[in-house]
């Protein structure tokens, strides 16, 4: 039997296929799966790494991009000694964006293994200033992302130090020798020390060794307490870093809340977590076409004053009451 068409079916017919084509060519293309790949100087294992993928993970989420659907990330988890070989391997994969997970060691790494794919960071201490973009407003490579403080911050720990602990006159600041950031921030506390009567000594975090005799020697003068800065290394050896403070009855003063919720005593920084959940929408607008060169490095605007009154009682300390009434969070 043969079917005819007449003229104004088929152009019928015809024009809606070419409505329905472009239609279809854009669904696709929006449920094209993106690929990321995440860079991390924590272990897999660590509840901080973790809790921070899951915030960035989310917050993707939330704008549309889900993992099964329109999304692959993959995410590595690297140590001192294989860094590199993970960045590596990432570029190799050629995912639409990095994102560098944990600060300068993470940034300089897939910086070194590309100069074309986008890269967003978090965490980093003086982006311009370790070379990684030309200036806050305008990156003008192919990285961008956000800033944890200036070097000041690390002047006002000082301060704080001396708040809830009047009686130092000694203070020990761990700091990561290989990373600019850490004579930078070092050299903040420094200006700060002579108008509070402190004197501070600068103790290098490069493993668990060493943190351990360098808070045992410094310990045993008197007066003492422990200030320390931003750091990969200081996140992964937070635990030993707490209990050698309190083993040695030195109040300390840390650089973000991981460390307080690990045992330390007080911290005053950056909220870290918001850090990646901001990361994410960088992702997002990469994604969706914009440049990494365009996006202005953006600073912290959300800062947190954390207490752990435990650790205070351990060491027969009583937090002035000016100070818990600035904190954001205290753990009983």
């Amino acid at each position: 039997m043969t079917v005819t068409i007449g003229r104004r079916e088929l152009l019928a017919a015809l024009g809606g296929a070419a409505l329905a084509w472009p239609l279809a060519a854009r669904a696709q293309q929006v449920e094209r799966t993106r690929r990321i790949g995440v860079l991390t100087y924590i272990p897999a294992d660590d509840a901080e790494g973790q809790a921070r993928l899951a915030a960035f993970t989310q917050a993707l989420s939330q704008l549309g991009w889900s993992e099964g659907r329109n999304l692959r990330i993959d995410a590595r988890w690297a140590n001192a000694g294989d860094i590199q070989r993970h960045a590596a391997e990432l570029v190799a994969a050629a995912p639409d964006v990095l994102v560098a997970a944990t600060g300068a060691p993470t940034v300089a790494s897939l910086l070194q293994a590309t100069r074309t794919i986008p890269i967003v960071f978090a965490i980093v201490i003086d982006p311009v200033g370790a070379g990684f973009v030309a200036s806050m407003a305008q990156p003008g490579g192919n990285a961008t992302g956000f800033t944890t403080w200036e070097y000041s911050m690390s002047g006002k720990w000082l301060e704080l130090l001396k708040e809830i602990a009047p009686g130092v006159t000694r203070a020990a600041v761990l700091r990561d020798p290989a990373s600019a950031s850490g004579t930078g921030q070092f050299g903040a506390v420094q200006i700060v020390a002579p108008a509070l009567g402190v004197q501070v000594t600068p103790v290098d975090v490069r493993d668990a060794g060493e943190i351990e005799r360098a808070v045992a020697a410094f310990a045993r003068g008197p007066n003492g307490g422990l200030i320390v800065t931003g750091s990969a290394g200081g996140i992964v050896h937070r635990e030993l870093i707490a209990k050698a403070a309190a083993r040695h009855k030195l109040p300390a003063v840390f650089p973000s809340r991981v460390y307080v919720t690990s045992g330390g005593l007080i911290s005053y920084g950056p909220d870290l977590i918001d850090q990646f959940q901001r990361a994410a929408s960088y992702v997002d607008r990469i994604l969706k076409g914009e440049k990494a060169a365009d996006l202005p490095v953006q600073a912290p605007t959300k800062y947190e004053l954390v207490i752990n009154l435990k650790t205070a009682r351990m060491l027969g300390l009583e937090i002035p009451p000016s100070v818990l009434a600035r904190a954001d969070e205290v753990i009983e």
